[in-house]
This record gives structure tokens, sequence and C-alpha cells, in this order.
């Protein structure tokens, strides 16, 4: 019985248009309202500004024009998801943040070429839950290193 329990993988559920996404728990600091973003020149379109959450300066993405996505007004159900990537908090701004679930690691299989809009090199894999398709991102990959390089002197 013990085994089952090694064999879930806990994450975050959160929304970018009509996809669900989701990212390991372990990697997730917080799930915070949008709140006012100071905007950094120089950054790539993708990169909104910084914000200051309980006094870290913290670079915000927006997820959306990081896929190629078309931008979205933020509304009542905008999130940014605060993720650790490389010993570094980034915040990602997300449609909405929906639920925290148990994914069985059998039910994540690798990703296929192309899923929807995102490039597969973002992707982890994907998981099939009853209705849902849940596309798992590696967060290391949605971040080059030259990108988190910027972002660290943006942080700065």
């Amino acid at each position: 019985m013990e085994n089952e329990v090694m064999s879930n993988r806990k994450v975050i559920v959160f929304q970018l248009g009509n996809e669900e996404y989701a990212v390991s728990v372990l990697q997730v600091g917080s799930i915070e309202r949008m709140i006012p973003i100071t905007r950094v020149p120089q950054t790539a379109n993708f990169v909104k500004g910084v914000i200051n959450l309980r006094g870290v300066v913290t670079p915000i993405i927006d997820l959306r024009l990081r896929f190629g996505m078309e931008e979205s007004a933020f509304n009542e159900s905008t999130r940014i998801i605060i993720v650790y990537v490389d010993d570094m908090e980034v915040g990602l701004i997300v449609d909405a943040a929906n639920d925290v679930i148990d994914i069985p690691e059998s039910e994540i299989e690798p990703a296929p070429e192309v899923i929807g809009s995102v490039d597969a090199d973002y992707i982890e894999g994907v998981a099939k839950l009853e209705t849902r398709l849940l596309i798992l991102l590696d967060l290391q990959s949605v971040l080059t290193e030259d990108e988190i390089h910027e972002l660290k002197s943006v942080e700065g």
C-alpha cells in the first residue's frame, strides 16, 4: 500500500486560455492576486516587470506571451503563481489557478511533439484524468539560461 502514496505527484493546476497546465507544488511558493507591476525597460516582451512581494523583488512573466498566445486582459481570476526556478523566485501570470490535485505517476505520459499552442520544449508530460488533460510544465525550460540571467539582473 505505501508504494501507492509515493506514486502520486501533487500539482497546482492553472489555466491559460482553454488549456489546463500543472506545476509541481514543490516548485510553488505562493499564489497571489494581481498587484501593480513595475515595468522594467529593455526586457523581453513576456517579462511584465517586477513586483515587491513581502520585501522580495520578484520578476513577473506573462505565461501567455511566453507561450506565444495572445495577451489577455487581467481580471478577477487572474493570478500570479510564484515559482522557484534556479534558486530564484519568478512570478507567472496565469488566467486562473484552479486547484491542487494529486496525479498518479502512472497517468503521466511523455509530451507529444506539439500540444495546442505550447512548444513541446516547455512540457514535461501530459496527464489524462477522466475528462481533463493536464499539461505538465517543465519550469527549467520555460526560461532559458540567458533569460534567467537577465531576470536576476532585474531582480537585483
